[in-house]
């Protein structure tokens, strides 16, 4: 086990008598107060380069961190300390809101997965777009996930989501359309050819766009809305999000397993891969992939590499076992493509 696995998470999994949100609030207000020398350190301790170019952006390296970790983009001069290639913020909203009710954020320890109902809780696009603004060059590619603010009718979504796209898409190096989270009400039937159609004919363009899909949807579903995907000019699918299956938690998890929202981490890991092969070789390796879902061990990102994806993030893994983990996806994203 590393250090963080052994001195560190048992800290962080204590903070606030064991609530999960408290920790996540402490670690980012942590991470964010660093000052430049700690930084150097880390970058020391655990970056790693293996460069490669996906949908005309280069990265550092493919392992990035996936959205839901740092909405606001509070803590952006870290990740790239901690060895991340690239870093997804949000999912941010047009309007400001607070998401759901606290608590709303639950660790399944032993089956190595969380519950989340956050409901796209965030500042704003107008506040993300001051923060970038006044942050500068990242050093690393930059995503941004947009997703529907709540208050918005479902007719009303593609101007939501153009709304948010106008303001954040001049610090972004890619786009990502959120319309598979099941914890903001209808969301989902965004997915669905004719919404997914409309969204890409207003969002595709200026910055490359990815659409993030549910890894709940069957497989015509996939494959429908890839082809819209394709025809629409979609740069990549993000591929998965959080699941509503409570399939493959450990015994004593499942009593909380019952919380409602979307679950991440070990028991996603295998639905992911298979989505992300699906995608792969649906579209013919034309679409790149972001493989997300499950990846806790090098292996993980190795077999999601394989799969097809082009690049990987970790959010449920980082949580469970910290930095090292991301130097070990990209070594593993080597050996993988050394197989091939």
């Amino acid at each position: 086990m590393t250090f963080f696995e052994t001195a560190v998470r048992p800290v962080l999994f204590r903070v606030g008598g064991g609530d999960a949100e408290q920790a996540h609030e402490f670690t980012l207000n942590r991470l964010a107060g660093l000052p430049p020398a700690a930084l150097r350190l880390l970058s020391r301790q655990y970056a790693v380069s293996k460069p490669t170019e996906v949908f005309g952006v280069r990265f550092p390296n493919p392992v990035g961190l996936a959205a839901g970790m740092d909405k606001n983009g509070v803590a952006l001069r870290s990740w790239p300390a901690l060895g991340f290639g690239f870093v997804e913020v949000g999912t941010v909203t047009a309007q400001p809101q607070p998401g759901n009710d606290r608590p709303r954020l639950f660790r399944l320890r032993d089956s190595e997965a969380v519950i989340n109902r956050m409901g796209f809780n965030n500042q704003g696009a107008a506040a993300l777009a001051a923060r970038l603004r006044d942050l500068g060059p990242l050093g690393i590619p930059l995503g941004v996930s947009l997703g529907k603010s709540k208050v918005t009718p479902l007719e009303d979504a593609v101007q939501d989501y153009l709304t948010s796209y106008e303001l954040l898409h001049p610090y972004a190096d890619y786009i990502a359309v959120n319309v598979s989270s099941p914890n903001t009400p209808g969301l989902r039937t965004l997915q669905d050819k004719s919404a997914i159609a409309a969204l890409l004919g207003a969002l595709v363009g200026k910055t490359p766009v990815l659409v993030k899909i549910a890894p709940d949807l069957s497989g015509p579903a996939i494959a429908e809305l890839l082809e819209v995907c394709l025809a629409y000019g979609a740069a990549g699918i993000i591929a998965t999000n959080t699941t509503l299956s409570r399939d493959g938690l450990a015994a004593p998890d499942q009593p909380r397993g019952t919380e409602t929202g979307g679950l991440s981490g070990r028991p996603l890991t295998e639905r992911a891969r298979k989505v992300v092969h699906f995608v792969h070789q649906e579209t013919g390796g034309k679409l790149p992939i972001i493989g997300v879902g499950g990846i806790l061990e090098a292996d993980d990102a190795a077999r999601m590499f394989d799969a097809g994806a082009a690049l990987v993030q970790l959010y449920t893994g980082f949580i469970y076992r910290g930095p090292a983990l991301v130097k070990a996806a990209v070594r593993a994203s080597g050996k993988a493509t050394a197989a091939r």
